[in-house]
């Protein structure tokens, strides 16, 4: 049997085509979008500044963190421990997770704008009808029917949807990618502080443990006061009070090193044994700091907070290109070519070839408002998007704003902690010699010692101050993150 379909004449193939195009670019001339545009405007960096104060700091183009910012404090044991933790901490993985995810995304998306083809293949047995329109000897039989067909389908982009969709996609890509970064640069960041603190406990144990000695000595000097007749009991008592209370400083600070050292354990390796292997840290001090130039306008691009939210304003930008091309018409091209047959005589021979060309549009004539009502969900999407890119910009340069202030009053306090712990030390040393000479009672040896006890905390907490918002100050210029920054110009528009 010759089940071939009729072949449409190829001289009127062309002509059909060019009616369905003509009629899709006079139908789209009346699509009605409702009027619904973005609101939102991305901030001009150029017209944030950051104060007086910060606009005095000395700027040089080469002031930019280097990848690897932490090195500076010249500490090998800080620097295995911030590999470590880039290689093998959880968070790390799960952006590396996001970017394959986003890429599978993007494949999936770029895989519509390409030729579509399939194969289908059938065989089945069944009894025919006697009133259908199945010849004998089939009728009221049963009878094999075979069918094998390729089949073709390609959308025509005429509209610029899926070519907006693959951006799309793309952006989100790059994002994520600038979203891992932030993971590496905040990970660093927790790291590196945690490092710091260890350090600073060190630091205030030190300062415990001299003032520790200290009391043990008055000790033995108000015992020698009380032996020869010069002091009292009292006295005694009151050089022994300090003791316990300085001894419950030390466990606490003990107890305080032991938990950042767990801490940093868990972020370089998830494995605690790794705690019992980190040593006090050696510290190099931070000798003064400078700017980068051009700083409002170039850290766009080395925050990667920023440059993600930056790829999602061009990704939900492509969004509303994407809702506006909903409103014109669908145009797809289809062909198939294969084999159909009854029984298998036959089955693959020119008699029961099938072919066929089919051109389609679609067009959306009433839909109950679902397509303005979807462009506005994009066009708000596209709005949330941009502002939170503009609240990123306002905070990285408060962030950078308050690092540098801290830097100076901090640089300014360690001038002024030191010349406090000449006075307290002065002011002890005398106290001291008019209390071995009878001159003075014991509180004004304790309320000098105290006093050089708290000079010389406040001075360590400046100087690790210092250390801690140098890091703050790499980590808010962007931490010498490597980042793809190349935005779309397509959309200013929006």
């Amino acid at each position: 049997m010759n089940c071939s379909s009729r072949k449409m004449p190829t001289q009127r193939r062309p002509q059909l085509l060019v009616l369905v195009l003509a009629f899709a670019a006079i139908v789209s001339g009346c699509a009605d979008m409702g009027g619904i545009a973005p609101r939102a405007h991305l901030a001009d960096p150029q017209a944030l500044g950051l104060g007086k104060e910060i606009d005095a700091i000395p700027t040089s183009p080469a002031n930019w963190p280097t990848e690897k910012w932490w090195e500076i404090y010249q500490d090998q044991q800080l620097n295995t421990l911030v590999e470590q933790a880039i290689k093998d901490n959880p968070s790390i993985k799960n952006a590396a997770a996001r970017i394959d995810e986003a890429l599978a995304v993007a494949g999936i998306v770029q895989s519509e704008s390409k030729p579509q083809v399939g194969a289908r293949i059938s065989a089945g047995r069944l009894r025919y009808s006697e009133q259908d329109f199945i010849p004998p000897p089939y009728a009221g039989n049963y009878a094999w029917s075979n069918s094998a067909f390729l089949s073709a389908s390609y959308e025509l982009d005429l509209f610029g949807k899926q070519s907006h969709s693959d951006a799309a996609a793309l952006d989100n890509v790059h994002a994520s990618q600038a979203e891992a970064q932030q993971a590496r640069l905040a990970l660093q960041s927790l790291v590196v502080h945690a490092y710091i603190d260890l350090s600073l406990q060190y630091a205030l144990r030190d300062a415990e443990q001299s003032a520790l000695i200290q009391e043990q000595k008055l000790v033995e000097i108000a015992q020698r006061r009380r032996a020869i007749g010069l002091g009292t009991q009292l006295e005694v008592s009151q050089a022994q009070a300090p003791i316990p209370v300085t001894q419950g400083h030390l466990k606490q600070i003990n107890e305080r090193i032991e938990s950042l050292q767990h801490q940093l354990a868990a972020l370089a390796s998830g494995d605690q044994r790794t705690a019992d292997t980190i040593t006090r840290p050696v510290l190099k001090p931070i000798a003064g700091i400078a700017l980068p130039s051009n700083l409002p306008a170039e850290l766009l691009g080395h925050r990667p907070d920023i440059v993600a939210n930056r790829w999602r304003v061009e990704a939900h930008a492509h969004g509303i290109d994407v809702a506006k091309t909903e409103f014109y018409p669908n145009v797809n091209l289809s062909a198939m070519l294969g084999f159909q047959s009854l029984g298998f005589n036959g089955f693959l021979n020119n008699k029961s070839l099938m072919d066929g060309v089919t051109p389609a549009i679609s067009l959306p004539i009433f839909t109950g408002g679902k397509l303005r009502s979807n462009l506005g969900v994009q066009t708000a999407r596209y709005d949330q998007a941009v502002e939170r890119y503009n609240k990123s910009v306002i905070d990285a340069l408060h962030d950078v704003a308050d690092q540098i202030s801290a830097l100076r009053s901090l640089t300014e306090q360690q001038h002024d902690t030191q010349n406090a712990i000449d006075l307290a030390n002065r002011s002890y040393d005398l106290a001291l010699r008019g209390y071995r000479s009878g001159l003075t009672d014991y509180t004004h040896v304790l309320s000098a010692q105290l006093n050089v006890l708290t000079q010389h905390q406040n001075d360590v907490r400046v100087q690790f101050g210092q250390l801690n918002a140098y890091a703050g100050l790499m980590c808010s210029l962007g931490g010498g993150a490597q980042i793809r920054t190349e935005q779309s110009e397509a959309h200013d528009d929006n």
